[in-house]
């Protein structure tokens, strides 16, 4: 952005070559004007500069998170079907919602009926382990 502040410089002193009288309303105005494209130049100077920094640190960050991703990835390939947790989907007959349940939820329960809250409605959801009969959408 240096050549903003090059034209810059360029007009100023096309201006003192001219010897503008400061003391009428149009070598004010002008003299004016070149001041504030002067401002204009620094203020754009400094936002790309500004810009420069972030890039590089934005950069920096894609960086960090590829190796983070493929450290996760090398460990999520690694593990064994074991490893994952079943979920059952249903839906809330009340809101809609779809609710993920693990399915180790049904273990030790009497006879496999569960009943849970809905977390977006707050009703009451009965499941069955079979879920043939019970309230919701499975």
């Amino acid at each position: 952005m240096s050549y903003l502040n090059e034209r810059v410089s360029y007009l100023k002193g096309l201006a003192d070559g001219m010897e503008l009288d400061n003391t009428t309303k149009e070598g004010k105005l002008l003299v004016h004007i070149i001041d504030v494209l002067e401002d204009f130049a620094d203020s754009v100077s400094q936002l790309d500069e500004g810009l420069t920094e972030v890039s590089e640190y934005v950069e920096a960050i894609d960086e960090d998170l590829t190796e983070l991703e493929d450290d996760f990835y090398d460990e999520l390939e690694e593990l064994d079907d074991e490893d994952y947790i079943d979920f059952d989907e249903i839906k809330c007959p009340t809101c809609g919602e779809i609710i993920c349940l693990d399915e180790d939820l049904f273990d030790g329960e009497q006879e496999g009926d569960v009943e849970i809250a809905c977390p977006e409605c707050n009703e009451s959801i009965h499941i069955t382990e079979d879920c043939d009969d019970c309230c919701c959408e499975h």
